[in-house]
């Protein structure tokens, strides 16, 4: 397996962004800056789409093969509008049943905190041919979620459920 990582560092000095609200429609946005000039907004697939694509921000092509894993840059940083909100990298579908391009984490999270740049891992699975990925191709998806910051408190026995302590396979195929 080999690894490869784009090591283009950025300045982030400055980097101010925030969530704003639409006052013509009251829709709301997540603002973001373009860390590399060449950057593309992350967009949706359709207007119910539940996640907004991500572009590869490449200076060259990269040439994945069975084995590899990359981290690729979108160029974009994001500001969530609390801590109540996280965003998450998953996978486009198509990449990985029909080429076999994963994210290398299963998901990735992105903290409400988190100022830098959207970097998204991707790993090749499949055997089959390489897979080329250029400047501006869709890598990924990401979605904000709304999540609850819980504490966590040691007890002594847990509330009692049907399933109980049932694992993996115990609700049937």
């Amino acid at each position: 397996m080999k690894i490869l990582f784009n090591k283009n560092k950025n300045n982030l000095k400055g980097l101010v962004v925030m969530i704003s609200q639409d006052t013509k429609n009251g829709e709301n946005f997540i603002n973001f800056v373009k860390i590399r000039q060449n950057a593309m907004v992350p967009v949706r697939g359709s207007l119910t789409a539940a996640g907004a694509d991500l572009h590869a921000c490449l200076e060259t092509s990269i040439e994945l093969y069975f084995g590899d894993l990359i981290l690729v840059p979108t160029g974009i940083a994001i500001e969530l509008p609390s801590p109540e909100f996280a965003g998450f990298i998953f996978a486009r579908s198509g990449l990985g049943i029909k080429y076999g391009v994963i994210p290398s984490n299963a998901v990735g999270v992105i903290d409400s905190d988190y100022r830098g740049e959207i970097m998204v891992g991707l790993c090749k699975v499949s055997k089959n041919e390489k897979y080329v990925i250029n400047h501006g191709d869709r890598i990924a998806q990401l979605i904000i979620i709304k999540t609850e910051n819980l504490g966590f408190k040691e007890v002594d026995i847990l509330s009692q459920t049907q399933r109980g302590e049932q694992g993996f396979g115990s609700t049937g195929k």
